[in-house]
């Protein structure tokens, strides 16, 4: 079995020591398996919205020579049923796709005492103000670069306040300029400001979201410049 990419060792890494870990979209099994044999997690429930993925992960399995990992044909959250997970990883999806997977199973998501690890592909923006929206927070936040792209992986609890945060930290969050890939990602984010900014600057009709926009270019000015 390959060594995990970039991005999962760091998924990997934020997941506390747990008793049942759930990997929600596990594809090919890879951090089921190495969150088994690392010892972060007692069990696993890998589940996966496709058969073909399962079938890959099942092989993965049987060749890592690895026991506790239950693989659930499932959509979302829904493999858990009544059972409780420490953590919870939703990985590998856009922010739409994860904010609709919690908001689906409202009940499941805010349970107390989960952690969840999530990492979007898209839109994490959009995650973010759902978050917030809905009283979860933020713990930790790590940028990832791997393969030409940026990501971030979000250490997140269910807290029940919901808060209102500044425009700019919802295309941000908590990723820190004090390291370069931290810095590429707040970068990353300050350009597609800058074209949604140029593309609606002269449309009237857009004067409330063009100022959107230029109050998280603003936020976002003042964290590189600290």
């Amino acid at each position: 079995m390959p060594n995990l990419s970039v991005r999962l060792s760091v998924i990997l890494n934020l997941v506390p020591e747990s008793d049942l870990v759930a990997d929600i979209g596990t594809d090919h099994g890879y951090l089921a398996i190495e969150l088994i044999k690392s010892g972060k997690a007692k069990k696993v429930i890998a589940s996966d919205i496709g058969e073909k993925p399962l079938k890959n992960a099942q092989k993965n399995i049987e060749k890592a020579n690895v026991s506790g990992i239950e693989l659930v044909l499932s959509d979302g959250l829904s493999s858990l049923n009544e059972r409780i997970a420490d953590t919870v990883i939703i990985a590998g999806m856009g922010g739409e796709v994860i904010s609709g997977i919690l908001n689906r199973s409202n009940k499941i998501a805010k349970r107390n005492n989960t952690t969840f690890i999530l990492q979007p592909t898209t839109s994490p923006e959009f995650l973010r103000r759902y978050l917030y929206d809905n009283g979860f927070e933020i713990i930790k936040e790590v940028a990832v670069f791997e393969n030409g792209k940026l990501y971030s992986v979000m250490m997140v609890a269910f807290v029940d306040i919901k808060a209102e945060k500044e425009e700019g930290f919802y295309y941000i969050g908590l990723v820190s300029p004090k390291d370069d890939v931290g810095r590429l990602y707040i970068g990353k984010q300050r350009s597609r400001l800058i074209k949604n900014i140029s593309a609606i600057s002269s449309i009237e009709s857009k004067r409330t979201e063009y100022n959107l926009y230029k109050s998280a270019f603003d936020y976002i000015e003042k964290i590189l410049n600290i």
